[in-house]
């Protein structure tokens, strides 16, 4: 498995003078790098490209940055699920000019929009709709389209693995996939290994965070039982994903506020320490 580590970790925002993260990274030891896109994140695909491909480092993409007013793809009204379907169509473009392997995130709806009322019972299978378009987009672009669970304070509309498989399962595309957070898991789920089995298949990766999203280790998180639970999919990917709350006001915008980051670069070193031993197991 790759081991990978958001942007995030280090930086508010993507850009091109932000490239020399790719050699850094690897000489902490990482694999790959996930890239936070979207409208106000403008830079250069192709020299994002060559700097990774040239320092060993592979890319993941996710919708990270600003959205189109009111895209959903989950959403009510037609009009915002047509912008969310051109939105993504847009950045799986993008991942492709990239080399990504992989676009992904809540890509099924809009993360920090959560409806307080029971969903409509066409919710699901009309997202599904939009996502089995993406998916046989991004198969004929080279990407694979990754969806992540998020917990019930960040989306509405797929909160546990299981509901994840649901909505591949109305999606039927093989080129579909199920990436889940330790983080989210905490709230959602009592079984950590039992729900990471219970993807089969379908795991694409994982995001190893722990319950306050601080680096893994020494929290409250069953690691070893994960890790085997791990060890028995065909996941291709561990990622680190925080926020560097040593950058100013950024931790706090993204609701994190204590001290779980002060130094992106720390963070990564113990984060593989502990890692690494747990994939060997």
């Amino acid at each position: 498995m790759k081991l990978g580590a958001h942007i995030y970790l280090w930086m508010e925002r993507w850009s091109d003078a932000e490239v020399g993260l790719f050699d850094r990274a690897r000489g902490l030891g990482l694999e790959a790098i996930e890239l936070s896109v979207g409208l106000d994140v403008p830079f250069s695909a192709a020299l994002t490209r060559r700097t990774a491909e040239a320092a060993g480092i592979s890319l993941l993409v996710g919708p990270g940055g600003a959205w189109p007013a009111g895209a959903d793809l989950s959403d009510d009204d037609p009009e915002n699920r047509r912008s969310a379907l051109a939105f993504h169509t847009a950045i799986i473009d993008q991942a492709a000019e990239l080399g990504a392997l992989a676009y992904a995130g809540a890509l099924y709806g809009r993360p920090g929009k959560v409806l307080k009322r029971r969903p409509p019972a066409d919710e699901l299978p009309r997202t599904a709709e939009g996502l089995q378009t993406l998916a046989a987009h991004a198969q004929r672009a080279g990407v694979k389209l990754v969806v992540e669970p998020m917990s019930r304070f960040r989306s509405h509309v797929v909160n546990t693995p299981a509901q994840g498989l649901e909505l591949l399962t109305l999606a039927a595309h093989p080129n579909l996939f199920l990436l889940l957070d330790t983080y989210h898991l905490v709230t959602e789920v009592r079984d950590y290994a039992a729900a990471i089995r219970s993807v089969g298949d379908r795991l694409w990766g994982l995001h190893a965070c722990e319950n306050d999203r601080g680096v893994p280790g020494g929290g409250l998180l069953p690691w070893p039982e994960i890790f085997a639970a791990l060890r028995a999919t065909r996941a291709e990917y561990v990622g680190f994903e925080g926020y560097n709350t040593g950058l100013g006001d950024f931790g706090c915008r993204r609701g994190i506020f204590q001290n779980v980051c002060p130094d992106g670069d720390a963070f990564v070193r113990q984060a593989i320490a502990f890692t690494r031993p747990q994939l060997r197991a």
